[in-house]
Formats: C-alpha cells, sequence, structure tokens
C-alpha cells in the first residue's frame, strides 16, 4: 500500500504532466490552426471589398434600367443577389477554416429551409412578381382608371405586393397584386369624365 505522504507527489505529478500535455497539445493546435485563420480573415476583407464593389455596381445598372419608378424593383434585385454573395462567401471562410464539412451540411440545410420557407411564402412571391410585372406594364400607371373585379377605380399607387385604387367615393381599396395584374381593366379617358 501506497503511504497517503507518497501519494501526494504522485498525484502532483500526474496534474503537473496532464497540464504540461495539455498546454503542448493547445500550442500545437494554435500553431497549426494560425495559417488557416490568417488565410480566412484575409479572404473575408477581401470578400467584403468585393461583394460591397459588386454590389454597388448592380445597384447602379439596375437603377438605371428600371428608372425613379421601379426603385423597389431595383432594391429587391440588390437584395437578392447580396444575400448569394455573402452566403457564398460565409461558406468560404468555413472551408478554409477546415469545416468544409460543416459548409456543405449548411449549404444543403439552407436549400431546405429556402424551400420551405419559398413554399410558406408563395402567395407573398406571388405578389412581388405580379407586382414587378405592374411596374414594368407602361399601360398600368398611377393616375389611370381601371377596373379590377367588380371595383372601379384610380390607381393610386403600385408597391410590389399590393396596389392601391382610390375609388370615386374617395375611399382607398387595397389589393393584392396576384389579383390585380390577371384581372384589371383600363378604361378610356372618356369613362373617367362623367
Amino acid at each position: 500500500m501506497t503511504s497517503p505522504a507518497t501519494a501526494t507527489p504522485m498525484v502532483v505529478d500526474f496534474l503537473a504532466g496532464v497540464a504540461e500535455e495539455t498546454a503542448d497539445d493547445l500550442a500545437a493546435g494554435v500553431e497549426e490552426a494560425t495559417p488557416r485563420l490568417v488565410s480566412a480573415i484575409v479572404f473575408a476583407v477581401l470578400a467584403y471589398v468585393v461583394i460591397r464593389l459588386i454590389l454597388a455596381v448592380v445597384g447602379t445598372a439596375l437603377r438605371r434600367y428600371y428608372g425613379d419608378r421601379e426603385q423597389l424593383v431595383a432594391q429587391l434585385g440588390v437584395t437578392v443577389v447580396g444575400i448569394f454573395l455573402w452566403f457564398g462567401a460565409a461558406l468560404a471562410v468555413l472551408k478554409i477554416v477546415g469545416l468544409g464539412d460543416i459548409a456543405a451540411s449548411l449549404g444543403t440545410a439552407v436549400g431546405f429551409i429556402a424551400l420551405g420557407v419559398s413554399y410558406a411564402l408563395s402567395e407573398m412571391i406571388e405578389d412581388t412578381v405580379a407586382g414587378v410585372y405592374l411596374l414594368r406594364d407602361p399601360d398600368f400607371e398611377v393616375g389611370d382608371r381601371v377596373v379590377v373585379d367588380s371595383m372601379e377605380g384610380t390607381v393610386a399607387a403600385i408597391e410590389l405586393r399590393k396596389s392601391r385604387f382610390t375609388l370615386d367615393s374617395g375611399d382607398t381599396v387595397v389589393r393584392a397584386n396576384r389579383d390585380v395584374e390577371s384581372k384589371w381593366t383600363k378604361l378610356a379617358e372618356s369613362s373617367s369624365v362623367e
């Protein structure tokens, strides 16, 4: 049997050995990870600059193409491009750091989540697509007199998800763009004078 006096130095030696081994492993891990970490930081800084530049160019191009009337469409386009670029950069940083398997799993998971979200928001997406069509349609302008289903009024505003109409009584009617885009009729100028 070991006496308590001889057991104490053995425990201290064991703990000192574990602490030394842990410190050595930690130092080796930090030394091994430093080049990857530096590479990831450099990539992230470059990606930030390049993505900001790309978004500025895309924003300028879309604003010129769509003009003042359709600024919402241009902003939507810049947002969608930005989401894809930032997500791709984040996955690349994970890959550089050595977490490629996590990046691949994350990419797959986000794809399934996006599929579910798009299904859940299908009516909102339908409204937005119809809004883009209405904003682009030269026959559907603010101030035009139109009939949508049984409602007759003047187009007061065209937004991405909904359109607003002013009735003769002064009331405002708001309709989802998916309901307007396929069912509207522009009235001739003479019908607005009564």
